[in-house]
């Protein structure tokens, strides 16, 4: 899509970049901001940082945006940015959940490339809508599932994907915090205010939040459709509205069985995501909270650990990494991952190119939309008893 008055020609320059929230106390915009500019493939030149109109001034000049290019509402920045011969090329949405859908909307129509945190949407009509949009825009669109960015995650759909644990039988993945033990919304913190807010979060909390990382994880890793789960949402902390624990048994498609626990009243995890895939041949287990190692294990066999950049790791783990072997790389890192291979994708669009098939892991609208049917199967499943839901 070519608007009028923009330069679309091919880029040999830092791509512009757009935010839509992210402004003063938020968390998760700085993340993007950080991750965006690792690799120094974007330049941060517009926002519209907050719906209210003196934070998203002040925030903007706390970023050095010029104040022609700060805005208080997302529709005007759309409109204006797609007129300016040096417009944003791209826009990252680091808002609250209920307001994915408009913006990314707005600036799909407007010819500008998505970034989008997930949940894709509250809503499954509104994730459907909007991939619509996208695919008729014919624009980039990704959705930030951080942890498919980490080279051991890609080097572990890759064995995966080469056959090396065998069939794949049982798929266990967990995501546990405990920073909602306690009523943390009740203080007013911005954080936990709006994710137990169902206007803002959406039907789900902890599921919405933590548990459809867990969910991309395990169909990323294994290439496998989750068709039905079982799923039991519960909410421990006396007053608060959306789940804070959930337990889930899994069909995949092909046979294989798993269990998903995600939970944000674990006392004493703090991100702890986990991946074990067992399959006939052997198995894989990766941790995030020590996410250069992987260990593997063929049957009847000791384990074998691969490290980020040793022996054994493959061209698309080396792809997503960084640095020397030795030296740690983490969530950031696996962040800008994402951004680095969306900015290639992005590049090749407006040169009329392939992208570089390694870059194209990035998730994108169809998983977003895939996180919201996992959303709505478990919410209707809890509520029906735990019945096994259809995805």
């Amino acid at each position: 899509m070519t608007i009028a008055g923009r330069d679309d020609g091919p880029v040999s320059r830092r791509l512009r970049l757009g935010m839509v929230g992210g402004g003063r106390g938020a968390f998760i915009g700085a993340v993007h901001r950080i991750a965006a500019r690792l690799d120094d493939r974007y330049e941060l030149v517009a926002g519209a940082l907050s719906s209210d109109a003196k934070r998203a001034h002040d925030s903007a000049a706390d970023l050095h945006i010029a104040p022609e290019r700060s805005y208080d509402d997302f529709v005007v920045m759309a409109k204006k940015e797609a007129s300016r011969p040096d417009g944003i090329d791209v826009v990252a949405i680091v808002t609250p959940n209920h307001l994915h859908h408009g913006p990314a909307r707005a600036f799909l129509q407007a010819g500008i490339h998505v970034i989008c945190d997930k949940p894709l949407t509250t809503t499954l009509e509104d994730a459907l809508d909007l991939e619509r949009v996208a695919i008729e825009s014919g624009l980039v669109f990704g959705v930030t599932h951080t942890y498919t960015g980490y080279p051991l995650v890609r080097q572990a759909r890759g064995m995966v994907a080469a056959g090396e644990l065998g069939a794949v039988r049982v798929v266990q993945v967990e995501y546990a915090q405990d920073w909602l033990a306690t009523k943390l919304e009740a203080t007013g913190q911005k954080q936990a205010d709006w994710r137990t807010d169902p206007k803002r979060s959406g039907a789900a909390g902890c599921v919405g939040d933590i548990g459809t990382h867990a969910f991309n994880l395990a169909e990323f890793v294994t290439g496998l459709r989750v068709e039905q789960l079982s799923a039991d949402l519960t909410s421990f902390v006396p007053g608060r509205v959306l789940d804070d624990n959930a337990g889930m048994l899994l069909r995949f498609a092909g046979g294989a069985r798993g269990m998903l626990w995600s939970s944000q009243v674990a006392v004493g995890s703090e991100n702890g995501l986990r991946l074990r895939i067992y399959g006939d041949k052997a198995s894989l287990d990766w941790g995030q909270e020590q996410p250069n190692a992987l260990t593997f294990t063929p049957y009847g066999e000791p384990p074998r650990l691969i490290r980020r950049n040793g022996a054994g790791t493959t061209p698309v783990a080396a792809h997503a990494s960084r640095i020397p072997a030795g030296h740690p790389e983490g969530y950031l890192e696996a962040f800008a991952q994402l951004y680095r291979d969306l900015a290639d994708q992005i590049t090749a669009h407006r040169a009329g190119r392939k992208p570089d098939p390694e870059s194209l892991l990035v998730p994108g609208i169809a998983d977003g939309v895939r996180g919201m049917r996992f959303i709505a199967a478990a919410v209707a499943s809890s509520r029906d008893g735990a019945r096994w839901t259809a995805i």
